[in-house]
Parts: C-alpha cells; sequence; structure tokens
C-alpha cells in the first residue's frame, strides 16, 4: 500500500516536472501540425527537417539539446531492384542498400547508377569499382556546409542557436521498411496496436552518417535509424508508461552520470527507450497506472541491469544488433555492473538521490495518511495549460 501511494506522489511529481496528459499531447501535436504545413509535398522543398528526440516526444527537460534530422527529397533509399518501379530515376536519385558486409543494424550506400547531387558526389568513395557514399566524408561535407560553425558530434552536427543548443543529424530516407526489421511486425501481437504498426511500417526509415566501430568499414557504413518509428510508439504509450521513461531518463541523468563526464557516460538515453519498449511489448507490467509507476520503473531497471550482466542490449527493431557492442564490454561493463547493482540493493530509495522527484517521495514518507489525487484537472489550472499551449 505504501509503494502504490508514493507511486502516486511521483506520478503527481512528473506531471508537474514533466507534463500532464493534456500538456504532452498539445506539444506533439502542434509539433506535428508544425511539419506538416511547413513541409508538405505540395511545396516541392528541396530539404525536410524534422525534430525528433526527448521534445519532439512531448518532454520539456531542461538541458536538452534539440535534435534534427534532414534529408534532401531528391534522394532515396531502396532495398532491392524491384523497388526502382516507384520512382521517377529522372526526379530521384536512387541509394541500393548493401548490407552484405556489415555487421546488424548498418549497412553500406551504394550509387548503382551513378547519379547524384554534387554535394554528395563529393562524399563518395570508390570500393571494388562501384560508387559508395562515405558517411564520414559526408558527415564533413553537411557539416561544414549548413553550419559554419558547428562542430561533430557522432553523426550529427552540434552548436547553438541563440542560447538553445542543437544536434542536426544529416541522413537519407528510405520509404520502405527494412528487411533484416521484419521480425518487429512478428512480435507485435499487444503492443503496439496495429494501426500504429502499419503507420510505422509506411514511414520507413532513415540512415545517419556513423559505421560501427567493429564494423569492416567503419567510415563509410551508415547506421539504419528507427527516429520517426520510436516517437510514434511513444505516442501510443499512456501517460504512465510515458512518465515511467521520463523518470528513467531523470535516473539516468540525476544518479548514474551524475557528475560523470560526456566521454565517460556508458549509458545514454537511447538505451532506457530500448529498455522501456521492451518492457510494454514483453507485457513485464500487465497495468501501468499511476499506483504501478515505481513497480514499471523496476522493471525497466531490473532489465537495464540483465543487459549489462550480459553484455547485451538487443536493439528493439533489430534485436541481433547490440548496442553495448562497441563500448560496454570487458572492465568497463564490470564497473558498470557494480554500479548499478549497489543501486539495485537500495531498493526504491535510490530514488531519493534525485532532486527532481526525492521531495515526492518524502511528503508521503513523512504523512502515510496523506491522500494523493492524481486527476489531471487538479494537477495544473486551466490557466497553466493555455500558457503552456500558447
Amino acid at each position: 500500500m505504501a509503494i502504490q501511494k508514493i507511486s502516486e506522489s511521483v506520478y503527481m511529481g512528473m506531471c508537474l516536472e514533466i507534463g500532464t496528459p493534456q500538456q504532452v499531447a498539445s506539444r506533439r501535436d502542434i509539433r506535428d501540425i508544425v511539419e506538416m504545413l511547413e513541409y508538405n509535398e505540395m511545396l516541392n522543398r528541396p530539404v525536410t527537417v524534422m525534430l525528433s528526440g526527448s521534445d519532439r516526444e512531448g518532454f520539456r527537460l531542461s538541458g536538452s539539446d534539440l535534435d534534427y534530422m534532414r534529408w534532401q527529397n531528391s534522394h532515396r533509399v531502396i532495398w532491392d531492384f524491384s523497388q526502382v518501379q516507384f520512382y521517377n530515376t529522372q526526379e530521384h536519385a536512387l541509394i541500393l542498400c548493401d548490407s552484405s558486409e556489415s555487421p546488424p543494424g548498418f549497412t553500406l550506400l551504394w550509387l548503382p547508377l551513378e547519379k547524384t547531387s554534387r554535394r554528395v558526389t563529393s562524399a563518395c568513395v570508390r570500393m571494388n569499382g562501384m560508387l559508395y557514399i562515405s558517411s564520414s566524408k559526408y558527415r564533413e561535407v553537411m557539416c561544414s556546409f549548413f553550419f559554419s560553425d558547428s562542430t561533430p558530434h557522432g553523426p550529427c552536427s552540434s552548436g547553438s542557436y541563440g542560447n538553445v543548443e542543437y544536434d542536426a543529424a544529416h541522413c537519407f530516407v528510405s520509404d520502405f521498411w527494412p528487411p533484416s526489421a521484419s521480425s518487429w511486425i512478428d512480435r507485435c501481437h499487444a503492443w503496439p496496436p496495429p494501426h500504429v504498426v502499419n503507420d510505422i511500417i509506411r514511414s520507413g526509415c532513415h540512415f545517419v552518417a556513423i559505421g560501427h566501430k567493429s564494423g569492416n568499414h567503419t567510415d563509410n557504413e551508415w547506421r539504419i535509424s528507427f527516429s520517426r518509428a520510436e516517437y510514434k510508439l511513444v505516442y501510443s504509450m499512456n501517460h504512465t508508461q510515458f512518465l515511467t521513461y521520463g523518470l528513467l531518463k531523470l535516473f539516468l541523468k540525476e544518479i548514474i552520470n551524475n557528475g560523470l563526464r560526456d566521454g565517460d557516460k556508458l549509458l545514454c538515453s537511447y538505451h532506457i527507450k530500448t529498455a522501456v519498449f521492451w518492457a510494454i511489448q514483453q507485457n513485464a507490467l500487465y497495468h501501468w497506472h499511476p499506483k504501478n509507476l515505481l513497480v514499471g520503473f523496476w522493471v525497466c531497471f531490473k532489465l537495464l541491469l540483465k543487459w549489462v550482466y550480459e553484455g547485451n542490449c538487443p536493439n528493439f527493431f533489430i534485436p541481433k544488433n547490440n548496442m553495448f557492442l562497441s563500448n560496454i564490454y570487458g572492465e568497463t561493463q564490470r564497473t558498470l555492473f557494480t554500479q548499478l547493482y549497489r543501486l539495485y540493493e537500495k531498493g526504491i530509495t535510490l530514488l531519493l538521490h534525485s532532486p527532481s522527484i526525492n521531495s515526492y517521495i518524502i511528503r508521503v514518507l513523512c504523512n502515510p495518511r496523506l491522500t494523493i489525487c492524481t486527476v489531471e484537472h487538479t494537477l495544473i489550472s486551466e490557466v497553466e495549460l493555455d500558457t503552456d499551449i500558447f
């Protein structure tokens, strides 16, 4: 009973920290409408820009940067030659995936017709007589072309616009779902619902300019990105699931990675998101509601702990892609597991180390008879909601 009451108190606190269901829904709707108006097909724009990351998902966390993806509409990636029929090759430069020598989740991008823009041509390399787009060269070209003051950061160009820091990933788009992710479709029995699955498949995928560190062609490979699919999955969560994801993000930032330099942070928010996706799809918790918020958090934390122990974090769409392979192994893996296991031994009291939410736990511990109301309209006033929307 105490855990249920603390869960409700933390749920209320997370609504105030992150947003109520209506606030989060309005943020998402506004972003979707903005992009629909700015990048409508009728406008025939040469480049599409898509907001991704936390802001797109509906979070408004202090210290978060803005994540963007941008791609040229004149280029399309296909998985096999049969898909050529869907395009006018006079209007589109077609790029063919070659995953034969790449680790799961990665691919080479081949230009079979050797037709492309001048900018992309400058990022090409020849391998075995065929023309491929080099991810490392493409990063360099696009980083200097669009943002003169930006610096490379993984597959992105990083910089600041006024007081806002951004990460812009220059990528290519495919209108087709990757064959290597076909098993994901077969797993979607209970979640997400069929209409979301169909929408995700129709949305295809992207390719961001970074190779696998252990691959044969690190400088030339591209990572398959499911950013659009991921925000659609987050949209399909109920609010308790969304706040569980938010609580894990705070846990990562304020407890696990607290005080660490960027280069020393082994776990990232993408690992957290992946754990939440797997926990929901595997039905690890039958009911996700405010009284179970901390149970959901604990389920996801234990899954993360298991992955670190095993040294295997399976990508949600391509499980053969172990996302720990390049940085969490050997001594670093053992050190991280020891750190997480010590937190695990504390039980749910480990959240008292989070400055954002510890007060919501303490208030219940100090007053066990406290009544918590999690009904949305009691959490914030209509004026606050209107202000947030405007």
